[in-house]
């Protein structure tokens, strides 16, 4: 059973690299925002880390399955995958919303 396990987040290399990339478009905005965000999204992954079914079904995964999560947070959707096996919740994918909402 996936509950009340504490699993340890993974970043995927690229999906990292985006999220930095996002943080540093966003500090051209504003001053504020890239903490914001930065800070909410970790924030919220620190609740999945202990309660990993908390977020739907990623609806935009090509093959649906279970093991995939997804939730929106400052118009960014972040999505994960649960490696029950392994104790790992795995960041794979953060895109804007304004995006088209390719399957992956």
């Amino acid at each position: 059973m996936v509950k009340n396990k504490s699993f340890k987040i993974i970043w995927d290399k690229q999906t990292l690299d985006n999220f930095k990339e996002i943080l540093t478009f966003l500090s051209k905005q504003s001053s504020q925002a890239p903490k914001i965000v930065k800070e909410g999204i970790l924030s919220r992954l620190d609740i999945i880390k202990t309660n990993a079914l908390i977020c739907e079904l990623d609806k935009l995964k090509d093959n649906p399955n279970k093991e995939f999560r997804a939730f929106t947070l400052y118009s960014y959707r972040i999505t994960y995958q649960i490696k029950p096996e392994r104790s790992e919740i795995r960041i794979v994918r953060i895109v804007h919303t304004s995006r088209e909402p390719l399957g992956y």
